[in-house]
Formats: structure tokens, sequence, C-alpha cells
């Protein structure tokens, strides 16, 4: 199989999954979300991530979540796919179904169940992976959230994924929230393309040669977070400068709350859709007293539903 175009560059969405009242995913919401977030600057999506509750869908759902969304109009070549589990067989069954939708890229956790393994136990999993999906096509994004996963991508696990599969080890999705760690990641492997996790950095990681930001918060910050995008282009860094602030403020905001609660509900306040207030357990809805200090907080820097 022939390789696919890259991902682009710039600001991520990581995209939140849409769910009827039986909690079953929704694909029309979906689409339109998706397409709602290309439409207002995003660069491309990462689908069925953290944000958007993968692990609390089946083999199946997600594989339907995927495909509804490219039966839907939007281009798999701007889509960087979650496929990470902690089962080879589930990992590489979805990341082989991801490759035969063509998308841009797949964003691959560890092994996240068993805690304290070695690099060595980390290198044989991925090393399966990839030489068990088998395509020249796959490019794969490694997802380094040290707090959620509690495995993290040593710099000596990374170096020898580069050095054994340098075609197929393309980039980071880095959640760390550690920009000193970000910064050495590029500083020992400038070949990668590292996306910062939060577009809290998206500058600062722009500055020292990363490609952009994938986050949560983009979801309702794709149009600013574009912008810093397009104004670093430009070269106008103060400008750039100015509207991070105006992002950070909003990220600040969010982060008093759980994120996929209260994203979930800032949308189900702007779009008049109580549908967007459904969640899979154990993930729980905001009550309405959370919802409403929520709301505040973020009337106070300027946005409203």
């Amino acid at each position: 199989m022939e390789s696919n175009p890259p991902l682009p560059n710039g600001v991520f969405a990581a995209s939140l999954t849409p769910l009827k009242e039986d909690l079953s995913p929704d694909p029309e919401l979906t689409v339109r979300h998706n397409q709602n977030l290309l439409n207002q600057g995003c660069d491309g999506l990462a689908i069925l991530g953290t944000t958007g509750e993968a692990n609390s869908f089946s083999t199946r759902e997600r594989k339907e979540i995927l495909e509804s969304i490219v039966d839907g109009g939007i281009s798999p070549h701007c889509l960087m796919v979650g496929t990470g589990c902690c089962s080879i067989p589930e990992t590489v069954e979805l990341t082989r179904h991801a490759v035969s939708l063509n998308v841009g890229g797949i964003l691959l956790l560890p092994p996240f169940y068993y805690k304290g393994v070695s690099d060595s136990g980390l290198l044989n999993f991925f090393t399966q992976v990839i030489e068990q999906v088998s395509s020249d096509a796959l490019k794969i994004y490694l997802y380094h959230f040290p707090r959620q996963a509690q495995v993290d991508f040593s710099f000596e696990l990374i170096e020898e994924l580069l050095s054994r599969f340098p075609s197929t080890v393309v980039g980071m999705k880095d959640s760390s929230g550690d920009f000193n760690h970000m910064k050495e990641t590029l500083n020992r492997f400038p070949q990668l393309k590292l996306f910062a996790g939060t577009e809290r950095f998206l500058l600062a990681v722009l500055k020292v040669g990363g490609v952009g930001c994938v986050s949560a918060t983009t979801n309702v910050t794709s149009d600013l977070a574009a912008k810093v995008w397009s104004l670093f282009q430009e070269g106008r860094i103060e400008e750039a400068e100015q509207t991070q602030d105006a992002v950070n403020h909003i990220r600040e905001a969010f982060q008093g709350k759980p994120f996929v609660p209260g994203l979930k509900a800032f949308l189900a306040q702007r779009e008049s859709n109580p549908d967007w207030l459904h969640l899979r357990p154990p993930l729980c809805a905001l009550t309405e007293g959370e919802t409403q200090e929520l709301l505040n907080q973020l009337q106070a820097v300027h946005l409203t539903p």
C-alpha cells in the first residue's frame, strides 16, 4: 500500500464523541461537529483519543465511529486516529482498519494497564503492532500522556523506535503539560513532528520547532488557536502572543472542571442540544451548579455560548 499524504501541520482538535440518550455513538452529530471544527479553522482532527472517550468504546464501536466520519465526507487525510489498547490484537485490528481508510496518522498510546514496565517491554509491544500491521501507509504519532496513562516514552525508547522504524514513527503528541520536555524532545529528535497536547503551548512549541497542537479545548477555541497559528506563520509574533493570551484564559477556565464533561456542557448550551450532555460511564455530566460556575468563568474571559 502506498503512503497517504502526510498529516497537515497546525491546529487539531482532540474531537469529542457525541452520544445518543442510550449512550450509543451519534454518527450524524459526530460528522456535523467535526465539519464545524474544520470550518472554524482546524487543520486536522484527532479522533478517538482521550477527549473522544475512546477507551470507553468497544473495538466495533470505534471502527464504526471512524467509518461514520469518513462516510460523512470528511477527508481521512486530516485525521489522526487513536487506536491504542492494552492488547496487541485489538491495537492491530483498529490500526489496520484506520490505515485501510487512508487516514493521515495513527495516535498510539503505550499499553497502559501494567505500570512500571520496561522500555524493552514497550519496544516489543510497538514492534509487534508495526510488524503485524505491515503497511508503508502506517504513520505513528506517539501519544505521550504520563499523567493519564502512567506509562511514558523515555528518550531512550523514542531513539530506539526511530532507529528501527524511521519511516513509520513520525511524530508525537506531547500531553505531559511540561514545555521543557517538549523542547528537549525536539532538541534530541528534530525529525519528529511534535504537537503540543494543549493549545496553551501552541505558540511556544512553534517557536522551538514544533508543528502545532492537538487539544481538547480546541473543540471550542479552534478559531483563536487557528489565528495564533496563522499569525506565527506570517511573522506577526506580537499579535500572535496577544491572541495566545486570550486562548490561555479560556483554557484555564476549562481546567477548573473535568475536560470532557465541561466541554460537552458548554456545547449543550451553545447549540441548545441536551444530547451533548451524554457521556459514557465512568464519566459523569456536570451538575447544574458546576455548569453555571463554568459558564460564569468563561463569560469572564469573553467566551459565551
